[in-house]
């Protein structure tokens, strides 16, 4: 989670691909997800559509009673509307998919939907017209991203996804959104959301710019060689410390239930992985591995099947 002001901008340019991801309680009895109305198919004149855009439509996920009421406006007001939620993700053809997903899964766990409002970054220009035939309703504006700001700073890496311009827009977040928003949540394209994000929302990050989830979990003896472990300087650095980490800088730390990550597995074969021990309010599919190719092969982790559930694609 995000505060935009310009003057931090030259802390955000720090940050590395592994980003924030959020939600709250725990909500893995997969029987005793709600539901809801079937998604509509999206009528086409064409005989051939593009198997790209071939999406249901999703349903109008309404305000429950007991949400503040927000009186209906323009785009342009919205935008800039404290009151509101917003979210920002990246939008990409390759990754369409697995967007289309995760705002649907927000959608559908979100006691006040109508109060939501999204910011995408895109370097496609094309993508509005099929956003808004998949959620008619939705409040969006899209930014565009200019690849070339990134081009030659990005080091080769085992993933190609890491090497994908787009991958860094979140570093630019205080430079691409309108100056009225202060305050953002930045999602991977590779989630669901199973908790209302409203949680996530009402998490005060005090005077610091950045919130993340931490995981406290990790084994940092695989991440350094006998040799490191060996010099009495360098390893007495982690006597006494707890084993967490999360992105570079200094930040709030915030639940880890908000990015079960890995869930993609390894970076190289993708393999099958389960959620780490505790509450779930996030599924984050970060790895090599993601649920539409693996359910597509016929090849699936059983995780895969709890976000085909949110999956629009026809």
């Amino acid at each position: 989670m995000f505060k935009c002001t310009e003057e931090k901008m030259t802390w955000f340019i720090e940050i590395s691909s592994f980003m924030i991801t959020i939600s709250i309680v725990i909500i893995l009895a997969y029987p005793f997800l709600p539901s809801y109305p079937p998604a509509e198919a999206i009528k086409s004149s064409d005989s051939n559509p593009d198997p790209l855009f071939n999406y249901k439509q999703s349903p109008n996920f309404k305000n429950s009673p007991k949400c503040s009421i927000i009186p209906t406006s323009s785009i342009s007001t919205k935008i800039c509307n404290p009151s509101l939620v917003h979210i920002s993700m990246t939008l990409d053809i390759k990754f369409l998919r697995g967007s289309v997903a995760a705002i649907h899964s927000i959608h559908q766990h979100c006691h006040c939907p109508e109060n939501l409002f999204f910011h995408f970054i895109s370097s496609d220009t094309n993508l509005e017209p099929h956003l808004e035939k998949i959620f008619p309703f939705l409040a969006f504006k899209i930014y565009y991203f200019n690849p070339g700001i990134v081009q030659n700073k990005i080091s080769s890496s085992i993933r190609q996804a890491l090497e994908h311009p787009l991958n860094y827009a979140r570093n630019y977040l205080a430079d691409l959104l309108e100056p009225c928003v202060e305050r953002v949540i930045y999602l991977d394209s590779d989630i669901i959301v199973v908790d209302d994000i409203s949680n996530l929302w009402r998490i005060s990050l005090g005077s610091t710019t950045l919130g993340s989830p931490e995981y406290c979990h990790a084994n940092f003896t695989n991440y350094f060689t006998p040799k490191f472990w060996s010099h009495k300087k360098f390893s007495r650095a982690f006597h006494g410390q707890r084993p967490c980490y999360f992105n570079t800088g200094k930040i709030v730390p915030i639940d880890q239930r908000w990015n079960q990550h890995g869930l993609g597995g390894d970076n190289l074969g993708g393999s099958c992985r389960n959620i780490h021990a505790g509450p779930v309010s996030l599924l984050h599919w970060s790895g090599g591995g993601k649920p539409w190719l693996r359910l597509d092969s016929g090849n699936s982790c059983p995780l895969d099947e709890l976000w085909a559930r949110y999956d629009l694609h026809g």
